[in-house]
């Protein structure tokens, strides 16, 4: 018999309980603190340490040194044209400190541009050098002669390097390097012939290479520091050499940066809403999170003190392929003493494992606050999301030596500070308006200090995009 499922003679379930949602009306419910995505590891604020800098600076006194004209040349693209920058040309040593900018823009305009491919020469060591060679872009490899006769890579070139500096000024001198690129790029050329066609029409250059050469040649260590002189292994009556040790006439202070923000918090969400959590107290644990945050960013990139921009220019090498190889990061620690740790942003770390799996290589754990962290050579290595990367794909890894006793890398605060919530962190409440708004300022005060350039060295031009094969 056919069963009538019409809806006039369908019956509905009747209800037995309550149903859950409507017992969610009388229920407490159970909820979470706020939370944050920004929040990451800060491994750099970490490690760092911190030094009380009481008078709002810092000043780091060093030996004096004599090397100068040692860095890194700029240059500006139009469409497929490149050109350096005029100013720049003070970066080359024979050119320090001359202004003259009529004459560097002449000597700017007597540059040639050259765009090479992978695998061309450039220049051949033992050949006459008779121009000077600025890397716009690319990477170049320095070839020598090894011990046994073998081509040995003794350096790379990368942006903004360059070579053949004394054939300026020297008919006789000779490439010590075979000069071959390893990535297509361009390169700027300035001959010996052109510059001196500028130089003879120019007064105010003739007398600035005169005070150049007339420098007196000041006998130095292999780190541009003034030799003090010694005596060892003599007998008798040896007459002892006199000596001192010179210091910077001016040596540079940190000061104290600042970040700050203000936190504003009506007063009806304070009065009524503070059960079971205060609102004031988790608005300014996120806003301090986030401070925190920028404060890394700006250890890592602040043109006056962030590491990346204050690396020394001899500590800056560039990666012998492309991507971190265990080859790379060797040199890159051997080239220092005693460093600490290494910080490369995730996807780097990333690049890192890709090349040692390659190879059969696998990092060893060391354990850091309680963290199994990776490590090469002993030497942690570190997320740092805050090394940036560009458009093309690269990034650079830094390693650092840390403390003031070993000569690395502090951080700088000051504790103490009216109002201090955390250390070198205040919190200042700064009134309630006419629209019934509580405001707070919360700042917080810090920098970096680089003691001696080898503290800090960069990996540059790393790739971290996985390859095809």
């Amino acid at each position: 018999m056919p069963v009538d499922t019409s809806p006039e003679t369908a019956q509905v379930p009747q209800q037995s309980s309550l149903t859950t949602a409507a017992a969610r009306n009388l229920a407490t419910t159970t909820k979470s603190a706020p939370q944050m995505q920004e929040i990451t590891s800060r491994w750099l604020l970490k490690v760092l340490p911190w030094v009380q800098a009481a008078g709002g600076a810092y000043r780091v006194n060093r030996r004096l040194t004599y090397t100068v004209g040692n860095g890194v040349v700029e240059f500006i693209k139009t469409g497929s044209q490149v050109r350096v920058i005029p100013a720049e040309l003070g970066e080359l040593a024979l050119l320090r400190g001359f202004e003259d900018e009529e004459v560097l823009t002449a000597l700017a305009d007597r540059c040639e541009q050259r765009d090479f491919g992978p695998g061309e020469v450039l220049t051949t060591q033992g050949e006459a050098a008779d121009r000077i060679f600025l890397i716009a872009h690319g990477k170049v490899n320095k070839i020598g002669t090894g011990k046994y006769g073998d081509d040995t890579v003794v350096g790379v070139a990368g942006d903004g390097d360059r070579f053949g500096d004394d054939a300026l000024l020297n008919p006789d001198a000779a490439w010590e390097f075979t000069a071959t690129t390893a990535t297509a790029g361009v390169a700027l050329t300035l001959t010996r012939r052109d510059f001196a066609a500028i130089r003879d029409n120019s007064p105010s250059l003739q007398e600035h290479l005169l005070g150049f050469l007339a420098l007196p040649q000041q006998a130095q260590n292999e780190r541009g520091e003034a030799e003090i002189a010694m005596s060892a292994g003599h007998h008798g009556e040896f007459e002892l050499p006199g000596a001192f040790v010179d210091y910077e006439l001016k040596p540079r202070e940190y000061e104290l940066s600042v970040a700050q923000t203000i936190l504003k918090v009506h007063t009806r969400v304070a009065d009524l809403y503070n059960e079971p959590m205060n609102q004031v107290e988790h608005q300014l644990r996120l806003t301090i999170e986030a401070l925190r945050e920028r404060q890394e960013h700006e250890l890592v990139n602040n043109p006056e003190f962030g590491l990346l921009n204050n690396a020394d220019f001899d500590q800056r090498i560039q990666t012998h392929s492309g991507p971190p190889t265990p080859d790379d990061l060797d040199e890159l620690l051997n080239r220092r003493r005693d460093p600490d740790y290494l910080l490369a942003h995730p996807r780097a770390i990333a690049a890192i494992g890709r090349e040692f799996n390659a190879r059969g290589l696998y990092p060893h754990h060391v354990d850091l606050g309680g963290q199994q962290v990776p490590a090469w050579r002993g030497v942690p290595i570190l997320p740092c999301n805050k090394i940036p990367i560009t458009k093309e794909n690269t990034s650079s890894i830094l390693v650092i030596r840390t403390g003031e006793d070993n000569q690395g890398v502090i951080g700088l605060h000051q504790n103490g500070i009216p109002d201090e919530y955390q250390p070198s962190l205040s919190v200042r409440f700064m009134g309630i308006d006419e629209k019934a708004i509580i405001s707070y300022l919360v700042s917080a005060y810090y920098s970096a200090a680089i003691l001696v350039p080898d503290a800090v060295g960069v990996l540059e031009n790393v790739e971290i995009a996985h390859r095809r094969h």
